[in-house]
This record gives C-alpha cells, sequence and structure tokens, in this order.
C-alpha cells in the first residue's frame, strides 16, 4: 500500500540512495505537473518527499510546495540547506563536523564507496556523537570481494565500540548500519513499487529515482492515467522468497539493485545479503553490550551461522 510520493524536482536533483545521478543539464518540473503531484498525494494520502537540485527553486513552486506536508531532500553544496529536513553528502570528505553544528537538527545521508569509507573510519568516528541520524549509503555493494567483506567487518566493530562508548556518555545517535537493526523488529526495507512511488520532471512514474535516471522510458503511469506497474507483486516482502524469512531487518533491499544484479526485483544480490549480515551481526554485537547498562532491553538479535540466507535456504 503507497505511503509516499518521492517527486524529483528536476533532473540534477541529488541522489539519497545507492544510484548516480550524472544529470548535468536542468529540467525543472513544470509548475503545473507539481500542482498536480501535490493533488494525486493529497487523494491517496501520501506523505510527499521532494528532492532537490542545488540551484533554488523558483517562488511560484516553494509556494506550492508548502500547501502540503513534506519532508525536503536537499544536497549539501545548495545555499539553502537551513530550510531542508534531509542533507545528502557525496563523499565523507565533505561530511564535517562544522557542516553538522550548522545543520545539527538534521537527517545527514552520506554516500559514500567502500574506498573511502575504510579509508575514512577515524573521521567518521569523530562526528557519530555529533549527529542525531546518519544514514551511510555505500554506492559500490555490488563490487565487494571476500576481501571487502573482512575489512567491512571490521569497520562496523570498530565503529560500533564508538557508538557504544556514545551511548554509555549519554548521547543517542542512530546510524543505520548499526543501531537500526537493534531498534526494529519487522523489515524496514526501502519498498520501492510498494510503499512509494516517484513522479519524475517529466510528470511520469517510475518505481524509484534509481529506475528513471537508468532509463526515462521505463515508465509506471503518469499524471493523466494514474499508476500502472506490471506485476506488483513483486516488489511486496512476502512474494520475495529470501527476503520474507530474513531478519537483517535494516537492509534497504534495494529493488533496482536487485534487478541491477540478480535480473530479478525480488531477489537481492549476494553481496547485497552479506553486507546486511554483517551489519545486523555487529548490531547483534553492539545490542549485547548496551543492554547491561540499561538500553533496549526489550530487544533481542539472536545468533546466526551464516551470512547469506540462500546458502542455508534448505532450512527454511
Amino acid at each position: 500500500m503507497l505511503q509516499y510520493l518521492i517527486i524529483l524536482l528536476d533532473d540534477t536533483s541529488t541522489s539519497y540512495c545507492h544510484y548516480n545521478n550524472n544529470h548535468t543539464e536542468k529540467r525543472l518540473i513544470s509548475l503545473a505537473d507539481l500542482k498536480a503531484g501535490i493533488l494525486f498525494a493529497m487523494k491517496q494520502n501520501l506523505m510527499v518527499q521532494l528532492v532537490y537540485p542545488s540551484y533554488e527553486i523558483p517562488d511560484e513552486y516553494k509556494k506550492e510546495i508548502e500547501t502540503i506536508d513534506h519532508v525536503k531532500i536537499i544536497p549539501s553544496e545548495s545555499k539553502d540547506t537551513v530550510s531542508g529536513d534531509v542533507l545528502v553528502f557525496h563523499s565523507c570528505k565533505e561530511f564535517s563536523a562544522e557542516k553538522i553544528e550548522k545543520n545539527k537538527d538534521k537527517i545527514f545521508v552520506l554516500r559514500t564507496n567502500k574506498e573511502e569509507l575504510f579509508k575514512q573510519q577515524e573521521n567518521l568516528k569523530s562526528l557519530a556523537d555529533k549527529v542525531i541520524r546518519l544514514n551511510i549509503i555505500i554506492t559500490d555493494i555490488e563490487t565487494f570481494t571476500d576481501d571487502d567483506f573482512a575489512t567491512y567487518k571490521e569497520w562496523l566493530s570498530g565503529f560500533g565500540s564508538v557508538i557504544n562508548q556514545t551511548y554509555r556518555n549519554g548521547k543517542v545517535p542512530q546510524i543505520n548500519l548499526l543501531t537500526d537493526r537493534v531498534l526494529l523488529k519487522n523489515m524496514n526495507n526501502c519498498n520501492a513499487g510498494n510503499e512509494n512511488i516517484t513522479l519524475a520532471p517529466n510528470g511520469n512514474f517510475y518505481i524509484c529515482p534509481a529506475f528513471y535516471f537508468e532509463n526515462e522510458n521505463e515508465t509506471v503511469g503518469n499524471l493523466e492515467t494514474g499508476l500502472d506497474i506490471k506485476n506488483p507483486q513483486l516488489y511486496k516482502l512476502e512474494y520475495a522468497p529470501l527476503c520474507r524469512i530474513c531478519d537483517a531487518y535494516q537492509c534497504k533491499r534495494c529493488v533496482w539493485l536487485n534487478r541491477k544484479t540478480t535480473l530479478e526485483v525480488n531477489t537481492p544480490s549476494h553481496e547485497q545479503c552479506v553486507v546486511a549480515h554483517l551489519e545486523r551481526n555487529a548490531s547483534e554485537n553492539l545490542l549485547k553490550e548496551l543492554q547491561p547498562v540499561g538500553y533496549f532491553q526489550e530487544m533481542e538479535i539472536p545468533g546466526i551461522d551464516y551470512l547469506d540466507p540462500f546458502d542455508v535456504r534448505e532450512q527454511f
């Protein structure tokens, strides 16, 4: 059941997930389509998430946006980060204590590749106690090797030690890779195509922004005729054979990444599964360390002996 409408305000709107947006030519959504999108959201009782470009949009657009409850997703290079709710950084080097302090009430998204993530561990550790919420998105999960898995396991352990100490000091930041699984009792995936849909600057609907930027012709309807998603059940958790029995609840279960790596929107790659389970296990260790000092007493993450559910599929 749909809950969110994502509106890309421009072809250069910032990416906030695994996909890259390499568009450099501006194409602002028409004011008429913005109004129609907002009306669609109102009729469907959807929360609107607006994805901004780095340049300032016209005042008449700003006025229309304020007619509905919404969340603003804004790139860190924008001159108007103050009005945003979610601030997106595209490298660890951009993410600094100074920028956090100027926007300390916001949710931060940090998009980074594995090489930079591993190299910038100490810098990120130093910033952990300064954020309210930080979502770290690894943009090249599909390239992970066995060596990368081992490095990531160590990275999570080291970062987990910092989070453990931060909580013991009385600060409780949320870091998606480590604290989300501690807090969750059910799957909390992206759910593109099921709980959220994207309206692009051309007035058409797409499963998510990644599908639009990859292939503009891959529409699932438009503002005039409505949504037309082929095989909509494939975007639902109950139709994902592995994911529906998995308890790596924090995994994004990215349907675009699924299709890119396995050619099936409901089947994740080995790399995505292993990364998610390394995070799950690191969260299990963090939970065990925090419960003796009073945190998350009602939560439980049971031990497992696998990193990819496919390897033990016969048990299920």
